[in-house]
């Protein structure tokens, strides 16, 4: 048995130029962190022939083409099985449709796990490249690749896209204490609204192929930001990088339709009142998880709570997909 493991992530500056139709004409950057919430991928031989797999459905098919999976589909085809004889079983700490990019996360811990099944090694580039295959070229999902990339390589992580398609992944270059700090004042609290990326990503990417100007002026300006927040978070002056998730996040909200809606609005502005530096919420939109620097947090904490707003604490992940059994 082969148990894999992959970080879900928080977006810290740039989130939304990591899409092909922006960063194949402009360029892309902004910085991830990967967090200690994990998706789980376990992979086995089973005693009889088939493919058996359990997630938040039971398949059990004779062939690869029958899969109704569509990811686990692509990934089992990759792998060119003449005689299928593998059981395949999905976990997660939260569940997909909360902002914190889990496609990508479960998809590059199943293709870690099926490739060391194989007795094969994936780096984390060549991993990241592969999800990013599946996802974007076979399956045609209106993704960036954001998530497969933070996934793969883990820790607080500065991604520049060309335009050409290559990723440059390096380390934000950031203090112990700093990082410390991070874990201390970011607070995470799930809104209770689930859903799917790809409406809001695909109206995003429709919007950028048609060089739809207040779309892309809305971009460039969000990844300046990405930027801005790398020289605040080296420099170690979180309350400017608060500033900054706050100015992130009205001007997100001015890019698609459906990206907040009156409740969250209404969250936000309890949080900046309570304790709050600055905010917005994680992944594409339209729900998920608020995510805020706090500057007291107990005043923060308090105040969500009283709201109903559930918090996940969290820490930040700095292995990456890998292999635990």
């Amino acid at each position: 048995m082969i148990i894999a493991r992959s970080p879900l992530r928080v977006s810290l500056g740039g989130g939304g130029t990591d899409l092909p139709s922006y960063y194949t004409e402009h360029g892309g950057f902004l910085i991830a962190g990967a967090i200690d919430k994990y998706v789980y991928v376990t992979v086995s031989r089973p005693f009889i022939e088939g493919i058996f797999l359990k997630y938040s459905q039971i398949e059990s098919v004779a062939s690869v083409s029958e899969v109704k999976h569509n990811i686990i589909r692509e990934a089992l085809g990759m792998l060119n099985l003449i005689t299928p004889q593998i059981e395949i079983i999905t976990l997660a700490d939260i569940p997909a449709g909360t902002g914190l990019g889990s496609s990508g996360s479960f998809t590059t811990a199943l293709l870690k796990a099926l490739y060391m099944h194989r007795r094969n090694l994936l780096l984390p580039e060549t991993l990241a490249e592969m999800a990013c295959h599946i996802e974007m070229d076979l399956l045609k999902e209106p993704v960036g690749k954001q998530d497969q990339y933070i996934a793969a390589y883990g820790g607080l992580t500065c991604f520049t896209f060309d335009n050409n398609g290559g990723v440059k992944a390096e380390p934000l270059k950031v203090s112990f204490e700093t990082i410390h700090d991070l874990e201390d004042r970011l607070l995470l609290f799930f809104t209770g609204f689930s859903r799917k990326s790809g409406t809001i990503l695909r109206d995003q990417n429709t919007r950028s192929q048609q060089n739809d100007q207040s779309m892309l002026e809305n971009l460039h300006y969000i990844k300046e930001l990405g930027f801005r927040s790398r020289e605040a978070l080296e420099s170690g002056a979180l309350d400017r990088f608060g500033a900054i998730m706050h100015e992130h996040w009205q001007h997100k909200k001015k890019r698609t339709l459906g990206m907040s809606n009156g409740k969250i609005d209404d969250w936000y502005e309890i949080a900046m009142k309570n304790g709050a530096v600055g905010g917005k919420l994680v992944g594409a939109g339209g729900g998920g998880f608020l995510m805020f620097l706090a500057e007291d947090s107990v005043k923060l904490r308090h105040a969500m709570l009283r709201e109903g707003l559930q918090e996940v604490r969290f820490r930040f992940d700095f292995e990456g997909t890998k292999i635990l059994v």
